[in-house]
């Protein structure tokens, strides 16, 4: 008998350099979130004997829909939900949605989120009652603005769009579990810790993540709670502030 029919969960494909496809599943089916390449995802997903459903796409940046054409070649009834303001740049969307809407998949609610800053149109997508009913805490997928430790640059936002963003998410219950693209986490942590080597929190996330990583382990998800904690930038009291940190960290030359 096939272990899928058991399967419910949100599990890390890390792929390219630094990047991470969510694979969400449920029984047979799978969702799979930002596919920068498609053949891990198809290899995985055959392996299992499920069948894609849906795509989510929080924006249109290469390295988040490169897999999704070769994808929908696979699974040609995938849907592909993304920002109806990103239409010409994710042509091959078949769900537009924006800031507000309300759909489900796998038997769940997801709530659209704007968190416009990375790009002009970029969304989040939150899972209020998880990602199942048996796993029942809140789940984000938030692509490239919220990453572990840190934030995305400011490709065509302001600082003022990125903490109106991150404000947003932080006012999510602090048990949501952040499911960011990319693993980022030990120079956003090390770039925190040099700025704030005082600062408790930001120095016990630095010890923990660089244990984590030491052992070859992920350090994705966090949480809305430790963020609020140790992310400076969510810390961040303004914009002006968050603008400093943005100019900060984009001149680093850690990791």
């Amino acid at each position: 008998m096939s272990l899928t029919l058991e399967r419910e969960a949100i599990e890390p494909l890390p792929v390219l350099q630094d990047n991470i496809i969510w694979i969400w599943s449920r029984g047979s089916e799978a969702v799979v979130v930002d596919p920068a390449v498609a053949e891990p995802v198809i290899q995985t997903l055959q392996r299992r004997n499920q069948s894609l459903v849906a795509v989510l796409q929080t924006h249109h940046h290469a390295d988040h829909i490169g897999g999704t054409p070769d994808l929908l070649c696979q699974w040609p009834e995938a849907a592909v939900i993304a920002s109806e303001q990103d239409r010409q740049r994710i042509p091959f969307q078949t769900q537009p949605v924006s800031a507000g809407t309300r759909f489900h998949l796998l038997g769940v609610p997801i709530d659209v989120i704007d968190v416009r800053a990375h790009t002009r149109a970029h969304l989040a997508f939150f899972l209020p009652d998880g990602c199942s009913p048996a796993e029942q805490t809140p789940a984000l997928f938030c692509g490239d603005t919220l990453f572990s430790g840190g934030c995305g640059r400011l490709f065509e936002g302001t600082p003022r769009d990125m903490h109106k963003a991150l404000q947003t998410l932080a006012a999510l219950p602090e048990c949501t579990r952040v499911y960011c693209a990319h693993e980022y986490t030990e120079g956003n942590v090390q770039w925190a810790h040099s700025l704030r080597p005082e600062d408790q929190a930001i120095t016990a996330r630095f010890r923990e993540v660089v244990e984590l990583r030491r052992r070859g382990e992920l350090t994705v998800p966090s949480t809305i709670g430790e963020e609020r904690r140790s992310n400076l930038f969510m810390r961040a009291q303004s914009e002006s502030e968050l603008g400093h940190l943005r100019a900060l960290k984009d001149d680093w030359k850690g990791l």
